[in-house]
């Protein structure tokens, strides 16, 4: 029986800063961005409530026109996987980085949030999504397949 595991990242929270979108050499989108998630918990020695904040790095792929939308302070979902690499920086010295390369992002919140119009969620459609993998081990700094149409301006309701 082959063994099983499970690679799967659910965030809600808000953006630091506006997303930025570059392309590769082979013209294929690259939007990134970070969101912040909240924890608050009651410290059981002095009876204080405490809370702290982690940023978390996200990757999207083939959604240049969605990174429009991906503005600091905006309340958003993300989906996605995990994912470590590394390259080196420019002392030559290798570098790591852990992100969630997102496959579903939705932005939450009413008007001024976010949101649509109409009050329901903008986001990438899942049929954009970078083809998936396989095995373990590392992702190329390109994600293969063919380039996929994705959300256009023409798509977003507002």
């Amino acid at each position: 029986m082959a063994s099983r595991s499970v690679n799967k990242v659910i965030l809600v929270g808000h953006l630091g800063k506006d997303a930025e979108t570059r392309f590769t050499p082979a013209g294929v989108a690259v939007t990134s961005f970070s969101v912040a998630t909240n924890r608050r918990w009651k410290d059981q020695q002095t009876g204080d409530w405490k809370e702290e904040t982690d940023w978390t790095n996200v990757v999207l792929w083939r959604q240049e026109n969605l990174a429009n939308y991906l503005t600091r302070g905006k309340q958003v979902y993300v989906e996605g996987r995990l994912q470590t690499r590394s390259y080196e920086d420019k002392d030559n010295k290798k570098v790591w980085r852990t992100e969630v390369v997102a496959e579903d992002v939705i932005l939450l919140g009413g008007r001024g949030e976010g949101a649509s119009e109409g009050g329901g969620p903008v986001s990438a459609p899942r049929s954009a999504r970078p083809p998936q993998s396989g095995g373990g081990g590392s992702r190329p700094a390109e994600e293969p397949g063919p380039m996929d149409q994705g959300i256009t301006d023409d798509d977003v309701p507002f």
